[in-house]
């Protein structure tokens, strides 16, 4: 992960146009798919066009939605982790980021597919993790996982937001893992500690109308 650009762009499910970037300072994170577990696993592919520079490194984010109360079957982790194997073999991808606001009852669960799709995944590519700031700090629970990083999202962040230290808008990142990287959106305040960090960027309302707001002197 060290290797990749310090800039990253996250291009959600809306269509995007990003061929004025820079590919020496920033690479793009795109959601590729959606995978939803209800009784069955489906699987929703990304629809919105995306164009970029051909040489621009590519990060394939794979996105997992779950009811908070849903029973997860030993069934749906094999699937599960099948897709997720299927976005891992697309060519010329840089890393495999995996986005899942996994709640307490969940976390067996997603512990058991991140363990399995490592296993399975060729050795050489990077695996990377979106994590609630909360995951990171007090409430951690991450560090046994074999990934290469976990982002933490500094933005809409409640209900932890209502946690945070009251000196602080942000939360003190504790685990080794979430210490490389950040993640923050166009439109929302951001973190004072940037420096030297991998820094994902979320549009609020698309690149077309954000981009301007974030040139490279934005990263420190």
């Amino acid at each position: 992960m060290k290797l990749l650009p310090r800039k990253t762009l996250w291009a959600w499910e809306r269509p995007e146009d990003l061929r004025s970037i820079d590919p020496e300072t920033t690479a793009i994170a795109p959601l590729e798919q959606t995978i939803l577990l209800t009784p069955e696993v489906l699987d929703h592919p990304r629809r919105q066009p995306l164009t970029y520079p051909t040489n621009v490194v590519r990060i394939a984010v794979v996105r997992i939605e779950a009811p908070s109360i849903a029973p997860l079957t030993a069934a749906q982790q094999k699937r599960t982790v099948a897709l997720l194997l299927d976005a891992a073999q697309q060519p010329g991808i840089a890393a495999l980021q995996v986005d899942f606001d996994a709640t307490r009852s969940q976390r067996t669960f997603y512990s058991a597919v991140i363990a399995d799709l490592r296993r399975q995944m060729p050795a050489s590519l990077p695996l990377s993790i979106t994590a609630l700031a909360s995951w990171c700090s007090y409430d951690d629970w991450i560090a046994a996982l074999p990934i290469d990083e976990a982002v933490p999202m500094f933005f809409r962040m409640e209900p932890d937001h209502r946690r945070a230290p009251g000196d602080s808008p942000w939360f003190r990142i504790r685990e080794p893992l979430c210490m490389g990287s950040a993640g923050i959106s166009t439109r929302e305040r951001q973190p004072d500690a940037l420096a030297g960090k991998r820094v994902y960027v979320f549009s609020d309302r698309g690149w077309r109308q954000d981009l301007p707001l974030f040139p490279d002197r934005k990263i420190p």
